[in-house]
């Protein structure tokens, strides 16, 4: 009998449907996708529920070097990891390499895929490049880790431990591609090993292998170097980038033997809510010299990011370095008016936040909301009212700080005066606008 229950024990925990459940995480599958024009190749894993993660590779690698990390998040996140455009099987086109064009290319194979807001990791150039999304797309972005190298144009970047190997950075055209052809792998060799801390600790040998054949493909070493080519007018997109602080949280983690308080203290520069994380005994490859400790600190902060991602302080002056779009869900559909959201999404389900922009001499006909909402007047005079008609004299006069609702089903209508108006809004989606009368076109 003993053997028997030991029998349907073991039949159970090794059956196919636990089997594939408990390895469900673990599978990464091969994916391309064409966003503006350009194919690119990318690995993903999971079908958590959390937030999505994007990890973005650096130079000498490519989305490869993510494979070890991916199955520790895979359980509770999709996780998706794009070779950049001209690194691995991704198209490799002449030009195109800024990194706020990189971003934006990661941004539209994100949006493809349908995801609203992501965390994102980067390394190297993938720092650079996530950064940029960050900083365009501040709206999209839970939380962002950058991970050893520096971000050029923010602060006393030129002083940068990296930059002892400066000529590299200069090193693309027609004389440096002979150099290297059929040469790869020796070129290579300087980054991976003088880069870490002990080379016999940093990139393995099979790895090495495998990120020289996919460097040695056609177009593969010059795209490589346009990375490089690019940082002059990097750094003058950074330096306009940082004029307006990231809003999320942002986890740095550098090498002891690398980038060190440097990267740190740039982030700071760039970020309002800053971890600073040495990776002890460690050079520029991270997640092979210290693999252990960088997975760790990754998963955590990841995991853990959604709670901090929803704790956001921003003073008045910080509206305006938010993404706006027209009049959208939640607002009366008024052309003029601009949208930004601060929390949730007012299409989809639960609570969320809007700060709406009205332009000045503008009047809003009766309408209704489905959901309860509650408001105040940021600046401006907001003059509103309840009603199934405009009626200017049931109109109040609101300043700023003023408090009013919106209940659900409630008509109810507004004008500004001759001054714009910001309002803040808040309800639960998801939520929409129903006139009592179409408004007059």
């Amino acid at each position: 009998m003993k053997s028997r229950r030991y029998f349907i024990l073991a039949f159970l925990l090794f059956s196919p449907a636990v089997m594939g459940a408990a390895h469900a995480a673990e599978v990464i599958h091969d994916q391309f996708a064409t966003v503006n024009g350009v194919k690119l190749y990318y690995l993903q894993a999971g079908s958590g529920t959390e937030s999505p993660i994007v990890l973005l590779h650096g130079y000498a690698q490519t989305s490869h070097m993510w494979r070890p990390l991916m199955p520790k998040l895979a359980a509770r996140h999709v996780v998706i990891a794009p070779d950049l455009r001209g690194a691995g099987g991704s198209d490799k086109p002449m030009s195109g390499y800024e990194k706020k064009s990189l971003a934006r290319e990661v941004h539209a194979l994100v949006q493809s895929l349908g995801f609203p807001s992501v965390r994102i990791v980067g390394h190297d150039i993938g720092l650079m490049v996530a950064y940029a999304y960050a900083a365009q797309y501040p709206q999209e972005v839970e939380s962002i880790v950058l991970m050893d190298a520096f971000l050029p144009g923010v602060g006393d970047w030129t002083t940068v431990w990296l930059l002892r190997d400066l000529w590299h950075f200069h090193f693309y055209g027609e004389t440096p591609l002979k150099l290297v052809a059929g040469r790869e792998r020796t070129y290579f060799e300087h980054f991976w090993n003088d880069f870490a801390a002990d080379r016999t600790r940093s990139v393995t040998e099979k790895d090495r292998q495998f990120y020289a054949r996919a460097y040695a493909q056609p177009g593969g070493m010059r795209a490589g170097f346009e990375y490089f080519k690019a940082f002059e007018q990097d750094a003058k997109d950074f330096a306009d980038f940082a004029k307006n602080k990231l809003p999320m949280p942002m986890l740095v983690l550098t090498g002891e033997k690398a980038s060190g308080e440097f990267l740190i203290q740039q982030g700071k520069l760039v970020a309002h809510d800053v971890r600073g994380v040495i990776i002890k005994d460690s050079g520029h490859w991270l997640i092979d010299e210290a693999p252990e400790q960088t997975m760790t600190e990754l998963v955590t902060f990841l995991d853990a990011a959604a709670p901090g991602a929803a704790m956001r302080r921003l003073a008045p002056d910080e509206f305006d370095a938010l993404k706006s779009t027209g009049a959208s869900a939640g607002t009366s559909g008024v052309s003029g008016i601009e949208t930004s959201v601060l929390k949730g999404d007012p299409a989809a389900t639960g609570l969320y936040t809007i700060l709406l922009r009205v332009p000045a001499n503008t009047t809003i006909q009766a309408h209704t909301h489905p959901d309860d909402r509650i408001a105040t007047v940021v600046s401006g005079t907001w003059h509103f009212g309840y009603g199934n008609a405009f009626d200017e004299s049931k109109l109040k006069a609101l300043s700023p700080g003023s408090f009013y609702t919106e209940p659900p089903g409630v008509p109810h209508f507004a004008q500004t005066g001759d001054e714009p108006v910001i309002l803040q809004i808040t309800g639960v989606a998801p939520t929409g606008t129903q006139y009592v009368q179409a408004p007059a076109r």
